[in-house]
């Protein structure tokens, strides 16, 4: 039987706690389903407001975020987490039905590290997010 430690130490090793900010529940549950089968902890958020809230009580390693929502979008919920030195450091990935340069660049300028168009596959999810653990790690 595994200690509480080992537990942690394991937990720590294997998942990591994901923010996936995107106003399409289709999208959210899909992300959310393949995360937790590659061993991840997931935190959903339907806009960028409700993952302003999430990013500040949840301390995720790694946010996915829809460029496109209404209020708040993609770019602007990105540079406001940027702009916060405590979340400056956190990978952000953004997600986008269309896989225009322009939104690659536009995401770039506001600190994102990397862009997936959707549909995205469960491969492609659980690949960013050991590249972007490793970076950081």
């Amino acid at each position: 039987m595994e200690s509480s430690s080992q537990q942690q130490e394991s937990a720590a090793t294997q998942g990591a706690k994901v923010l996936v900010i995107d106003d399409s529940n289709t999208i959210r549950r899909s992300a959310e389903i393949f995360l937790r089968q590659g061993g991840h902890e997931v935190v959903l958020a339907e806009d960028g407001f409700d993952a302003l809230a999430k990013v500040n009580d949840h301390d995720p390693e790694l946010i996915f975020c829809d460029i496109l929502m209404p209020r708040l979008d993609g770019y602007q919920t990105c540079a406001i987490i940027k702009r916060n030195p405590r979340f400056a450091h956190v990978p952000v990935i953004m997600l986008s039905s269309k896989d225009g340069l322009f939104d690659k660049a536009r995401g770039r300028m506001v600190g994102s590290e990397d862009y997936l168009t959707k549909p995205f596959t469960k491969e492609q999810l659980l690949r960013a997010v050991d590249t972007f653990r490793r970076a950081v790690g």
